[in-house]
């Protein structure tokens, strides 16, 4: 199998694992907001093949998505995609410049301010026209709703992404299917396992919460 036949079935393969991720993980936070884990995925593609692998598999995914367990049409795909893209492109192009641990890091919280940022602006324009929701209503919610979820998603996301990237990249060069790569990723991995373990506990913690207030 050559170079190119092993870059298209991986990223098949990471296309499949974020649809998987979309369809069985979603679980309800605050509205009609739900957590899913799929920009997980894309992420560490992103970081394997650069930003244009997280690019087009936010294109695959949404698409399939919105053909499948989507019920808000061409609109629901495109939040999809710009959500995805804003995060996980914007880590892969930072972490494409500056292959190390600290890129790592760099790209991720640049993603979740930009993700948080445009999420705010795409759900205070295009939310009232798919939900039926009034604009003020809308405004209403961006600070006691929307930006708390955006946060808590893109940091449970980071934290998850950091967790992962090492086990699943290991498992891809053993299986041959991913080439070794000069990256300095690994040589403080022990360290900031603690670390992302940590924002996990506390993201997961705050979507708890956030769940459980809203039964109550």
């Amino acid at each position: 199998m050559d170079a190119r036949t092993k870059k298209l079935v991986t990223l098949a393969m990471f296309a499949a694992l974020a649809y998987a991720a979309m369809a069985l993980i979603r679980i309800p936070v605050v509205l009609f907001l739900k957590y899913e884990p799929k920009d997980v995925i894309i992420t560490i593609a992103g970081f394997l093949y650069g930003p244009m692998a997280s690019l087009i598999i936010s294109l695959v995914v949404g698409f399939v998505e919105m053909i499948t367990v989507s019920d808000t049409g061409w609109i629901g795909m495109i939040m999809n995609v710009i959500s995805s893209c804003a995060f996980c492109c914007t880590a892969a192009v930072i972490y494409k410049r500056r292959r190390t641990l600290q890129g790592a890091i760099m790209g991720l919280v640049a993603g979740t301010v930009l993700m948080t940022v445009v999420m705010l602006l795409w759900n205070y324009l295009i939310t009232p026209i798919y939900m039926g929701y009034p604009r003020e209503a809308v405004a209403a919610m961006l600070l006691p709703a929307f930006l708390p979820f955006n946060l808590v998603k893109a940091a449970l996301n980071s934290a998850i992404t950091m967790l992962l990237y090492k086990p699943v990249v290991t498992a891809l060069r053993r299986s041959g299917l991913v080439e070794k790569r000069d990256s300095q990723m690994g040589k403080t991995q022990k360290s900031f396992a603690v670390i992302a373990g940590a924002v996990f506990v506390i993201a997961t913690a705050v979507v708890v919460i956030l769940v459980l207030s809203k039964k109550i």
